[in-house]
């Protein structure tokens, strides 16, 4: 196959993955019963809201004359306040979110993607603003954004560890940024500070496959990364077991620690459970009502 060739085919892969993509975070979006959003009430805007009686302060210019005239009592038509809050996303592109230990599971990146972009066509169906952190796209509405927001998701990194991206935080937003966290926590713990600056709070999700947690490995054995940079062998894997889920409960505990410090939420998700359940928590989580 030609160089020519070969790269057309290659985009026509990548570009088939956004619409599926998409299709696929809608149909999940729309599992997930969620009542009135609450941000939505009467107050300044261009959309009507409601009629209500007029009431003793209000000013006559306020009166519907022509709902008024139905009857013998005067009403003010209500417009409807949108109080509109920006929702920056970061996904991580590193090359270890592309594990899965078994067939039947998706991988890490797999459900990444879809939890966050799920999230994206709730929040944009609630009237918010959504983006990725930094410049290149800035928090917007509609449906537009959210294949704007699947191409970007379905970028793959090099490296098989990425930083989280924390230039353009706006002031008072709110934030989701979703990996693995396994990688060095020195660059998440300045983007959390960062944002924290900026007033920003946000959510912490980090996806796991269940084999991360169980560490289901004896004998010989050989560990390697994704991009086949790290690799090394054992005779005895489960001698490491111990210290192993020593070193992951310290970093949970770490990124705990962390979130608290700078009034974040950290949730641990597991690719054996339903993208549902994540979903529902992350959305709770970014709308205030999660503890």
């Amino acid at each position: 196959m030609s160089s020519v060739a070969h790269l057309r085919t290659r985009a026509q892969i990548e570009a088939s993955r956004f619409p599926a993509l998409l299709a696929r975070a809608e149909h999940l979006a729309g599992t997930v019963l969620l009542g009135d959003h609450g941000r939505r009430r009467a107050g300044l805007g261009d959309d009507f809201w409601q009629y209500r009686p007029l009431r003793a302060g209000d000013s006559f210019r306020q009166i519907d004359w022509r709902r008024s005239a139905r009857g013998d009592e005067q009403f003010v038509r209500e417009r409807e306040w949108q109080i509109a809050q920006s929702v920056q996303m970061w996904v991580d592109p590193g090359a270890s979110l592309r594990f899965s230990s078994h067939k039947d599971l998706p991988t890490k990146a797999d459900r990444a993607r879809l939890v966050a972009l799920a999230a994206a066509v709730l929040l944009i169906r609630g009237g918010e603003r959504v983006g990725l952190t930094g410049w290149d796209l800035p928090p917007r509405r509609g449906d537009a954004q959210t294949l704007r927001l699947a191409e970007y998701f379905s970028d793959e990194g090099e490296d098989d560890y990425a930083e989280p991206e924390s230039r353009g935080m706006l002031p008072n937003a709110k934030a989701l940024f979703v990996s693995d966290f396994l990688g060095d926590l020195a660059p998440v713990e300045a983007a959390l500070t960062k944002a924290a600056d900026r007033g920003v709070r946000g959510v912490l999700l980090q996806v796991l496959d269940p084999s991360e947690e169980a560490f289901p490995f004896n004998g010989r054995t050989i560990f390697e990364s994704v991009n086949k940079t790290l690799r090394y062998e054992t005779l005895k894997a489960g001698d490491l077991k111990e210290r192993y889920l020593e070193r992951l409960a310290e970093r949970k505990a770490r990124l705990d620690h962390l979130c608290r410090l700078t009034g974040w939420q950290h949730f641990t998700h597991h690719t054996n459970n339903t993208a549902q359940s994540a979903l529902l928590w992350v959305y709770r989580a970014l709308d205030g009502s999660q503890g």
